[in-house]
């Protein structure tokens, strides 16, 4: 029997003998990468604002809800600045680079799910959407309802990150966490961040 490939994967797996190992791993880009024409926007009352921000910085973190999590991931990630709860509009003209950031809740994942529906819809301002980040809201296993609905919401987005909760943080530990997921994440973010690539986003 012929196996289909996987519509998801843009090519077929290679020799895994044969392949060389990435210096770095990214998440592979979504179907969605930029804006797309005759998307609805949400309701005004369901968009993140603008804010003219000032300075420069590597990547700017957006929270897509108050207590995303938004300043705990800007403190790992080197050159990264906050933007809040808006998307920011540089006073020099430039595209900034943005990463999206929210908790596994419903509250958060129905917020992320509006702020991708306005970038897709082309209401955000002019940016280079890097992806979304899910950070879990509870220690434990994500509920499978609130797994799945995370993977529908981070298919709207160009990458996906899902990260595990972190106890010491609790206690005021801002250490940077030791989990696999993190160290990755940081790694993916980092490179994403540099990248002197033109970017076909918004």
């Amino acid at each position: 029997m012929q196996q289909s490939l996987n519509p998801w994967i843009t090519s077929p797996a290679a020799d895994s003998a044969a392949e060389e190992v990435p210096k770095t791993h990214v998440p592979p880009a979504a179907v969605i990468s930029a804006p797309l024409r005759g998307m609805v926007e949400p309701d005004a009352a369901d968009r993140l604002g603008r804010r003219t921000v000032s300075g420069s910085a590597a990547l700017w973190i957006t929270g897509a809800h108050g207590g995303a999590g938004e300043s705990r991931i800007a403190e790992l990630l080197d050159g990264a600045r906050i933007a809040d709860h808006c998307w920011p509009v540089l006073q020099d003209g430039n595209k900034p680079r943005v990463l999206l950031v929210c908790r596994a809740d419903m509250r958060g994942l129905t917020a992320a799910r509006n702020a991708l529906t306005q970038w897709v819809s082309g209401a955000a301002p002019e940016l280079d959407l890097l992806g979304l980040a899910v950070l879990a809201d509870a220690p434990g296993k994500t509920p499978k309802a609130l797994r799945d609905f995370a993977a529908l919401v981070g298919g709207g987005a160009p990458r996906f990150w899902t990260l595990p909760w972190v106890e010491a943080w609790r206690h005021g530990d801002s250490t940077t966490p030791p989990a696999r997921e993190y160290q990755r994440f940081i790694t993916d973010v980092a490179a994403l961040a540099t990248d002197t690539t033109p970017s076909t986003s918004n």
